[in-house]
């Protein structure tokens, strides 16, 4: 039976969140649903494009002096970010979990990267955003120095499945670097991404610089892609297609993490036992719903019968179940037509002749649309399952001859986001992780390796995506590089008197002295 709705996400408490949504005229409203019980939590403003132009002049107006401020201001106030968000963590979770259904743990997970998040960019922004000295065009008479000023308003679309990490893992590097963002978070999540913006400003964030926006994403994308100076979309790869056409008529930057069919190669020499634990925790983690979840787990033959044994033993030892505290394991899917999904999938496969060795149940019991984590055994290209994306608690496991044929299977398809293996030699796993198409790749681990290192870009190959997060990269895209070079004892132009030919020889010598000079770095 579903639990009682916690105080931070009773109907008074969202109202008052809600409030914060400014519209340029009266709005229909947008109920939404916990999937806990199906239930009304609350409701938002249903936002017109209107609403979204006047969020990106309001937070343009506001990222003028933001930008003016000392970087050390700037870092102070996600410094302040950071704290506040672990003192509240409660409420935060509290409407992450309603607006979800997943589990505590998953939501809190979730609370955390966001801290390191600001708590890295804090630390790096002066580094990354340093002005910095370029090799000059003419020996020691150009001085050419790179600036990085801030792009502008950046525009966020964030997903319903992680509500907490993807509404502001984004635009706290975009804000740091001397920009405004708006937020338009999915329909089903718009509470947490609120919430998000309310403790931003709590920290001293000023309060235009972080508009939310709340609606439909069909009717809102294409003007929050318009008036973006970048813009920043999680979700599908077909609607991510749409937001990056649109960008590229308007000439502006885009970020896309799109869809995965993640692989996760169990190698011969693997702990059998620690790959089950870890393909567990990377199969279901958030019910599936992850984008960097694995999907296709490829096993050696010599392994494949005790790898079986243990991962289906891992699954059915993992609780579901639809609590605010941390007693389950596995959460509810999101929504019905997730459910819808999962089960044809499912169903699918089995009527085509694959085998369920555990779950492929819904579980009315926990919530109305809580799943099973599922494994599967004798998937064929003809099912659905094989190449499209589950998005739910479902993993179809394959016997693999070897590393090349675990490596040219995991490149099948057209996505790249992220992989994961498991064996012994470390040497070995990282060789083979070289040769996989993705743009992460965790070894002995399922994906919180690569995730959580801030430090390294995140992002996807092919149809998962384009750009990255995290690392310099993550910030550098929200900002437009200049040079500035200085040249002294005049132009670089052939003076008066001096003839052709000694002119070319002169800029020849200095070609040849640049590239003898460079080539003692390299030694």
């Amino acid at each position: 039976m579903a639990p009682s709705v916690p105080p931070s996400a009773r109907r008074s408490r969202l109202d008052a969140l809600a409030s914060r949504v400014e519209t340029t005229g009266d709005r229909p409203t947008l109920a939404v649903e916990s999937p806990y019980d199906a239930r009304t939590l609350g409701s938002v403003p249903a936002c017109a494009p209107d609403d979204v132009e006047s969020a990106f002049a309001r937070a343009r107006e506001a990222k003028a002096e933001w930008a003016d401020r000392p970087l050390g201001d700037r870092i102070a106030v996600f410094d302040r970010f950071h704290d506040r968000l672990l003192d509240e963590k409660a409420d935060v979770l509290d409407l992450a979990q309603a607006e979800t259904g997943k589990s505590r743990l998953d939501a809190h997970e979730e609370l955390v990267d966001v801290a390191d998040t600001a708590r890295y960019y804090a630390n790096h922004a002066a580094e990354y955003l340093a002005s910095r000295r370029r090799s000059g065009a003419v020996l020691l008479l150009t001085r050419t120095v790179e600036h990085r000023h801030p792009v502008g308003v950046v525009g966020v679309i964030s997903p319903w499945n992680y509500p907490i990490t993807l509404a502001v893992s984004d635009a706290i590097p975009a804000l740091l670097a001397g920009n405004a963002a708006v937020l338009k978070p999915d329909e089903a999540t718009p509470f947490t991404a609120l919430r998000l913006a309310e403790l931003l400003v709590e920290s001293g964030l000023p309060a235009d610089l972080l508009p939310v926006v709340t609606g439909r994403g069909p009717e809102l994308g294409e003007t929050v892609v318009a008036e973006s100076d970048h813009v920043c979309f999680t979700g599908s790869t077909e609607v991510g297609r749409t937001v990056a056409e649109n960008a590229g008529r308007h000439l502006t930057g885009c970020s896309l993490e799109l869809g995965g069919k993640n692989p996760l190669l169990v190698l011969a020499d693997a702990d059998v036992d620690a790959a089950a634990r870890g393909a567990a925790r990377g199969c279901f983690a958030n019910a599936g719903q992850l984008c960097i979840s694995a999907e296709r787990v490829y096993v050696d033959s010599s392994v494949r019968e005790a790898f079986l044994d243990a991962f289906v033993r891992e699954a059915r030892r993992l609780s579901l179940g639809a609590s605010y505290d941390y007693d389950a394991d596995i959460g509810s899917l999101a929504s019905e037509a997730q459910l819808e999904k999962v089960q044809s999938h499912v169903e699918d496969a089995r009527e085509k002749g694959a085998t369920v060795l555990t779950g492929g149940r819904r579980r009315p019991d926990v919530g109305p649309y809580a799943y099973e984590p599922t494994v599967l055994t004798g998937v064929t290209p003809e099912m659905t399952l094989s190449g499209e994306e589950t998005f739910g608690p479902v993993a179809a496991v394959y016997e693999a001859s070897g590393i090349a044929d675990a490596v040219e299977r995991a490149n099948e398809g057209p996505y790249g986001l992220t992989a994961s293996v498991w064996s012994a030699d470390t040497a070995r796993a990282e060789q083979a992780a070289a040769r996989i198409e993705a743009g992460s790749v965790s070894i002995n681990d399922a994906y919180a390796a690569a995730w959580a290192s801030l430090d390294a870009p995140m992002g996807g190959t092919g149809d998962s995506g384009l750009g990255r997060r995290h690392g310099e990269e993550g910030m550098v895209r929200f900002t437009e590089a200049q040079t500035v070079a200085t040249q002294r004892g005049g132009p670089i132009v052939r003076p008066e008197g001096v003839p052709r030919r000694l002119w070319a020889g002169l800029m020849e010598a200095n070609a040849r002295v640049l590239k003898w000079l460079t080539s003692l770095t390299r030694r």
